[in-house]
């Protein structure tokens, strides 16, 4: 299975940053000293290309960003300063989960280790993200030939807002977002199928309703890939997560959605999305977990 990183970019964040930056480069480290030699092909993500981009997002966005002249009040909503490492992070974070749907294609599945940047609008950022791997991996998939539907199942703590408005009414792209109620963003944008879950939901809840969401949204994309953000977030030890999955119901969770996709005839094209648990071993242990059973280990 191919796996593609751009934790080499590396951002410089002011001291007290709350995003775990680096957990994508001790994710890395781990998946080559733990998986069997073999399991994963690492590959350095490619960056997205402007056209790709331009698919998801509008030319007055991308020129801000590229050119460094984002408001106070922008760089605020994404979460960190400007800088050169930023703009190559987010484009190659991009690419990664282009690449990946590519590599699923063929092989039928394949990981980005960062990506999930599902808070990126058509025209402004947020939370963390800045532009949206998912919008434009899938159109890109689609700019290509390569498929005509895809299904986006997101499964981060927090609702894809992102993903939602910029693929709304865009009937060849199936937003599915499984999230918690109460939590970021609190305004909510309409995916195509929303599962809003309480504070505090455990692993049986979780994994029945997950079950039936997959069910809906694969049968109402009738896609032929699948984009999967696997967010570490509801960890029952997570910060922001405020739902309380264990690790066990995690596993379970992608053992579904893989599982389910595989039944499918579905190949998928896994990103790992959010995590922020007070030990930064505890989210990079789960994306690890995840990156494991994509790879049939």
């Amino acid at each position: 299975m191919r796996a593609y990183y751009s934790d080499s970019f590396v951002l410089p964040l002011p001291p007290g940053h709350r995003f775990p930056m680096e957990k994508y480069a001790r994710l890395r480290a781990r998946v080559v000293a733990e998986l069997p030699p073999g399991a994963v092909q690492l590959e350095l993500a490619p960056a997205a290309s402007d056209a790709d981009i331009l698919r998801a997002h509008d030319m007055a966005w991308l020129q801000a960003v590229v050119t460094g002249t984002l408001s106070p009040k922008q760089q605020r909503d994404i979460g960190f300063p400007w800088s050169e490492q930023m703009v190559e992070r987010s484009r190659r974070s991009s690419g990664a989960t282009v690449a990946a749907c590519r590599a699923a294609l063929e092989d039928g599945t394949a990981v980005n280790l960062a990506g999930g940047t599902h808070h990126a609008f058509r025209d402004h950022g947020g939370g963390y993200c800045v532009f949206n791997d998912a919008a434009i991996a899938a159109t890109a998939m689609q700019a290509c030939g390569h498929v005509q539907r895809v299904v986006v199942v997101d499964c981060d703590v927090h609702q894809g807002d992102g993903t939602a408005s910029i693929l709304a009414g865009d009937a060849s792209v199936f937003t599915f977002s499984i999230h918690g109620r109460n939590n970021y963003p609190f305004v909510k944008q309409s995916s195509d199928l929303d599962i809003e879950l309480d504070d505090g939901t455990g692993d049986d809840e979780y994994l029945e309703r997950l079950a039936g969401g997959l069910d809906h949204a694969l049968a109402a994309a009738r896609a032929g890939l699948a984009i999967y953000l696997a967010g570490a977030d509801p960890y029952e030890g997570d910060r922001l997560g405020r739902l309380s999955l264990s690790r066990r119901g995690l596993a379970e969770r992608d053992r579904l959605v893989f599982g389910r996709c595989a039944a499918a005839g579905l190949p998928v094209a896994a990103c790992m999305a959010g995590g922020y648990a007070h030990e930064i071993d505890e989210t990079v242990d789960i994306h690890l977990q995840t990156v494991r059973l994509a790879a049939g280990c």
